[in-house]
């Protein structure tokens, strides 16, 4: 058996299609790089088969390329030899000298392919090109309108396993842009009480029924056999001796009926008689089927037959008007699907339920399984949703694009496991429908609260960045997170990146990595992002994002992690990690950690310019005097003649270069107490009885006042100006290194009943 990579690597002919009308030819290369790639780091054993199908008359043989035995075989179940981003040359020649015409739904494709005419015969020729587009596309050979021969072929991606990856990333987007239409939908529906009757353009409701007809039908079935009932109570004549308890129906008959009331002997006292009555209105309950719910989504079906009969007549008139040959397909389907709910309407179960009378608002219909799937199925496709851009189209699907969006959900989705969603304009709704903000040039945002210290988390799709200093940038997806005591955000980028190099034998990849991983043009493209998003804060440009991170699919989430790419992250928050429906582990602990973190930390994870830290150390340690004030006549006075005065034996050890002098007012002195104010020494004297004076150059409010925690301070002690404008509390003054503050911090972030404890010579109560 010949490999399938030792042979040559041009193109050759992949199928051969000969009937009695045509003879059609597939040619391109039979195998993908990438591909194989991919395929080297799964189990040896996996192989795909691809599904290949050919429809028609007269059909003679038809032979595919089968890359293991490098040649052609006649069956059509072999390994895949289209993949996406590939051209192949198709050939078809009439056999009867016959005009051909080639028909693909996309007009692209339909295009490319055009009538060539080679001496006295005419050909059809030309490439399919299929970019980042997988799975089934079918086209048609023509001749006169009739239809002589149908291939569907189907198309592998080069980066993901079709089977497992690929058809996972396109549920899980539509399960997730799903679940957020009908969480809109419900919101709308039983809080402002709008009446769910949109107008979706008739395409929009084609595709969309298309694709959850037969869910629709399951849930029919399934609502057949375990419907909702309820036991109704019904009255009917009876002789008076069947009477038994009486409700206020028989006993309102009955004051309305005296007539029938007669004397007899063991009668019922009523006065000075003895009287029976000799018939009334017997209660009687009965198991009914005829409920409000099951109206309801018998006049859902009732809805759809009548949308689908008019889709049919509008079909068939613009064909009339425009002269088109019918499209037998698609009226077929139509009619099919208007079949299938006349049947289910007719089933005598659906015949004894009733007209819908009035409007529903029922747990049943939200909370039971099979009305809820109904329910959901009939807003869902009479509102119109629709996703702009790629999910619910018929045939080829732009799997980049498709990564891109799934990328940017599943981040959401991760976020909405630990923190509150609290608003999203994913979906949004206008007059025609509800509609899916996620395309090219818009901006999709979601946000979220943290459950324990109320911070906001972020998530924007495609969050253009504007007015910088040189380009303007638009990530894919920025991650915002706030932090208590902070007036800005920490911002990180996550780009989506449908590219992986397979760390091929013998290339400098795997010479340098040794492992499969992102590209190198895709991390460069971080380091720009970091670089270029800046903003202008009173002085100096500052970065805003704090890393940036590409999402590439990969699914050997244990191996990568010794990759270079991946241990960049902790060296300068630039790098890159897997992420697929199945391979999502690293990414989700990532985030958990960047929202988990307090802010001194992921602010010590920044890139600084070079010189920066010893710039701060040798500006930031000035030292400042914070001095006890204990009545509110000495405040007036050192605020009204900027001047402080402390006994000598009361000033800590190196006061002496003090450059500040910050007030502490005692409790119970003025509205507000603590740090109150500070301002710079312009002199320093001796005053009287072994007293130090402070002259102050002018005082300056705190932005807000450093409140103690159960302790005040004694007489004075050092700080630092640093120190001083960080805090919000007064143990924050105490600390001698930023570890010790950014504990306090921490756990203050989470909680307020935090004790400290200090020694009893720098405290008192």
């Amino acid at each position: 058996m010949v490999s399938p990579l030792s042979g040559s690597r041009e193109d050759v002919e992949l199928v051969q299609i000969e009937s009695k009308n045509l003879s059609l030819i597939l040619k391109g290369k039979p195998y993908h790089e990438r591909y194989e790639g991919l395929k080297k780091y799964r189990v040896m054993d996996f192989h795909d088969l691809m599904q290949f199908s050919v429809n028609g008359d007269n059909i003679e043989s038809i032979k595919v390329y089968d890359v293991n035995q490098n040649c052609f075989v006649e069956d059509t179940a072999v390994r895949p030899i289209f993949f996406e981003n590939g051209a192949y040359q198709l050939i078809v020649i009439s056999k009867q000298d016959k005009e051909l015409t080639f028909y693909h739904e996309h007009p692209l494709l339909r295009q490319a392919i055009a009538p060539v005419r080679v001496g006295h015969q005419t050909m059809l020729m030309g490439n399919l090109q299929f970019q980042n587009e997988v799975g089934f596309t079918t086209f048609e050979i023509k001749e006169e309108g009739k239809v002589l021969l149908e291939v569907t072929l189907e198309i592998f991606p080069s980066k993901l396993d079709y089977k497992k990856d690929y058809q996972k990333l396109l549920e899980e987007v539509n399960e997730e842009i799903y679940n957020l239409a009908y969480h809109f939908i419900r919101k709308t529906y039983l809080g402002a009480k709008l009446k769910l009757e949109g107008n979706p353009s008739r395409a929009e409701f084609y595709r969309l029924l298309s694709y959850h007809f037969k869910q629709f039908l399951q849930s029919i079935t399934r609502i057949e056999r375990q419907p909702h009932h309820q036991l109704r109570k019904t009255h009917e004549k009876a002789r008076g001796d069947q009477l038994g308890k009486l409700d206020s129906v028989s006993r309102n008959y009955l004051k309305k009926h005296a007539n029938v009331f007669v004397e007899v002997e063991k009668g019922i006292p009523i006065g000075k008689r003895r009287l029976m009555p000799t018939s009334g209105l017997r209660m009687k309950k009965k198991l009914t089927y005829d409920t409000n719910e099951n109206r309801y989504i018998k006049w859902t079906m009732e809805r759809l037959i009548y949308k689908l009969k008019d889709l049919l007549k509008t079909v068939q008139k613009q064909n009339n008007r425009f002269k088109k040959n019918m499209d037998t397909v698609l009226v077929e389907k139509i009619k099919w699907m208007i079949s299938q709910l006349q049947t289910k309407r007719r089933l005598p179960f659906w015949r004894d339920i009733g007209k819908l009378d009035r409007s529903v608002m029922s747990l049943v219909l939200q909370m039971e399984p099979s009305y809820r799937e109904a329910f959901k199925i009939y807003l869902t496709v009479s509102k119109g949703l629709v996703l702009q851009g790629k999910i619910y189209q018929l045939s080829l699907k732009d799997v980049a694009t498709l990564y891109e969006y799934w990328t940017f959900l599943k981040l959401g989705q991760i976020l909405g496991k630990s923190y509150k969603l609290i608003s999203q304009d994913v979906v949004q709704v206008n007059r025609e429908g509800l509609f899916v903000n996620l395309e090219a040039n818009r901006t999709a945002k979601r946000e979220y609260l943290h459950p324990v210290t109320k911070e906001k988390i972020t998530l924007i799709y495609q969050k253009r960045e504007a007015g910088l200093p040189t380009v303007n940038q638009k990530p894919d997806t920025m991650l915002s997170i706030e932090k208590k005591g902070k007036t800005y955000t920490f911002n990180y980028i996550f780009d989506a990146k449908y590219r992986v190099d397979y760390a091929l034998d013998g290339s400098y990849y795997q010479n340098y990595y040794q492992s499969p991983g992102p590209m190198e043009d895709d991390i460069n493209t971080m380091h720009r992002y970091r670089d270029s998003i800046v903003a202008e804060n009173n002085g100096p440009y500052e970065r805003t994002a704090f890393g940036a991170y590409v999402l590439f699919p990969w699914f050997d989430e244990v191996t990568y992690q010794n990759h270079h790419f991946y241990q960049s992250i902790n060296k300068v928050n630039i790098g890159a990690l897997p992420f697929l429906p199945n391979a999502n582990v690293l990414v989700e602990r990532f985030i958990q950690r960047l929202v988990d973190k307090g802010p001194e930390e992921l602010q010590q994870e920044g890139i600084l310019p070079q010189g920066t830290i010893e710039e701060w150390e040798s500006s930031i340690e000035e030292p400042v005097l914070l001095g006890l004030v204990s009545t509110k006549k000495d405040y007036e006075q050192f605020i009204r003649d900027k001047y402080y005065f402390i006994s000598v034996e009361n000033l800590k050890r190196g006061w002496q270069k003090a450059k500040y002098v910050a007030l502490y007012v005692k409790k119970g002195l003025l509205p507000e107490h603590g740090v109150l104010v500070y301002g710079e020494i312009s002199n320093v004297k001796p005053g009287e009885n072994k007293d130090i004076i402070f002259e102050i150059n002018v005082w300056i409010n705190l932005s807000k006042p450093i409140k103690p925690v159960r302790y005040g301070i004694a007489n004075s002690f050092i700080t630092t100006l640093e120190k001083l404008k960080e805090a919000s509390e007064l143990p924050e003054l105490f600390m001698k290194s930023k570890e010790e503050v950014a504990v306090w911090k921490m756990v203050r972030r989470v909680s307020d009943q935090i004790k400290s404890h200090k020694p009893l010579n720098e405290l008192r109560h």
